[in-house]
């Protein structure tokens, strides 16, 4: 999470959606960072509205714009996939070394999930508390270009972006009745994604 209070801006980490890189870029410019731990990094949006925005609007009568990226849902679990078929992963139980990306997300459709595939929302993410705001400013992760010109137009700086937090290369196949059952359980996640620049 970034908070950029002269801007008015805060930056909210969804997981899996390139925050590494936007936090390296922009910690140095920003007044409130938070890198840790993940349940703060990536505070959802009533998480935030609940603690953080609270501060500012108690202290000083204001409130911070929200922005975040979204990925599309299938990318978006086949990056948690690839993410925990690293190598220190091995041995843990959120390993997906030893299966197929259509066997995570037929476990991402369980209920209750598997540890190895519990991995959250997007869509639940930008829930709303009742008195609670939303985020303004949603961009797609494959619109990259959409998220820098934002960003760099707001914050009146230019920005270089490194990859980071690179994962391994795996096959992303999904059976077409996977994708199909995936497309119609969750999808929540996919208006998510639809609705944001």
């Amino acid at each position: 999470m970034l908070v950029f209070y002269k801007e008015r801006l805060a930056f909210l980490a969804v997981p899996k959606t390139g925050s590494t890189a936007f936090h390296t870029a922009l910690s140095h410019r920003a007044d409130f960072v938070v890198t840790g731990p993940p349940e703060l990094k990536h505070a959802p949006v009533r998480r935030y509205d609940r603690f953080f925005q609270n501060i500012f609007r108690k202290m000083y009568d204001t409130e911070m714009e929200i922005m975040a990226v979204v990925r599309e849902p299938i990318d978006w679990l086949g990056s948690w996939y690839k993410y925990r078929s690293r190598d220190d992963r091995i041995g843990h139980p959120h390993s997906t070394r030893d299966m197929s990306f259509d066997d995570f997300v037929q476990a991402y459709m369980q209920t209750p999930r598997p540890e190895f595939a519990d991995v959250g929302s997007q869509s639940q993410f930008f829930r709303t508390r009742n008195n609670g705001f939303g985020a303004k400013h949603v961009f797609k992760y494959e619109n990259q270009d959409n998220i820098l010109n934002f960003l760099q137009d707001r914050l009146n700086m230019e920005i270089t972006l490194e990859r980071e937090n690179v994962s391994p290369v795996r096959a992303l196949d999904l059976h077409p009745e996977t994708e199909a059952k995936f497309r119609a359980q969750h999808a929540a996640e996919f208006a998510c994604h639809d609705a944001a620049l």
